[in-house]
């Protein structure tokens, strides 16, 4: 058995009792493994007790309405959701993409942490860590597989001239709004083990 399964084990034993209602936000830049580690995550877990939040294109009621619109999608009690993307994006990639006006940046950046205490709810913020290098490679690979380039977009094609703007917003969101993990996902199977580990420990002491 790994020490991913280990991990899973701990965190379906986690489940099977009360555990709250827990958010978990996988944040991080285009192709850092948000989508697959998600899968990776929830594999074994109950099916009552999760659900997925998919990043999409926000319509304009949304956009002008940012959190309100993320209000029903907060975990029913006992539940999990995993969001691949959350509202955070609004602090990086609306802002480091020009989405958003600077006016709903600073809006956001103001009032987030005070709607988030309204919500009763266990965030646990993840960042998946990768490298400028690393990105480029995996870019290269989502354009080219057969596999997965699909999943390349126009987004893709500008993500590597976004990096260092993204660093900055990246580094506001991390000292300004609340606990945020990074996790190194350079080495994306070292980094699933280290994120699910965080999630475990943050669930083990929240219910002690």
């Amino acid at each position: 058995m790994t020490n991913l399964e280990l991990q899973q084990i701990k965190l379906n034993q986690i489940v099977e009792n009360d555990f709250g209602r827990v958010a978990v936000l996988l944040e991080g830049r285009d192709t850092a493994g948000k989508t697959g580690t998600i899968r990776e995550l929830t594999h074994y877990l109950p099916t009552s007790k999760y659900s997925i939040s998919l990043s999409s294109k926000p319509s304009k009621h949304d956009m002008d309405n940012w959190l309100e619109s993320w209000t029903n999608k907060m975990p029913s009690a006992n539940q999990i959701v995993f969001f691949d993307r959350s509202w955070y994006s609004r602090a990086m990639v609306q802002k480091a993409n020009g989405w958003c006006t600077d006016e709903q940046y600073e809006d956001f950046m103001t009032e987030v942490l005070d709607w988030e205490s309204k919500q009763n709810i266990t965030f646990i913020k993840l960042w998946l860590s990768i490298s400028e290098e690393e990105q480029a490679i995996r870019i290269g690979t989502r354009k080219t597989s057969p596999l997965t380039k699909w999943k390349f977009s126009p987004n893709d094609a500008v993500a590597l001239s976004k990096y260092d703007q993204m660093t900055i917003l990246k580094e506001r969101v991390f000292t300004t709004l609340g606990d945020w993990h990074s996790i190194d996902y350079n080495d994306k199977k070292a980094g699933r083990l280290a994120l699910i580990t965080k999630i475990v420990d943050i669930l083990n002491d929240n219910t002690m």
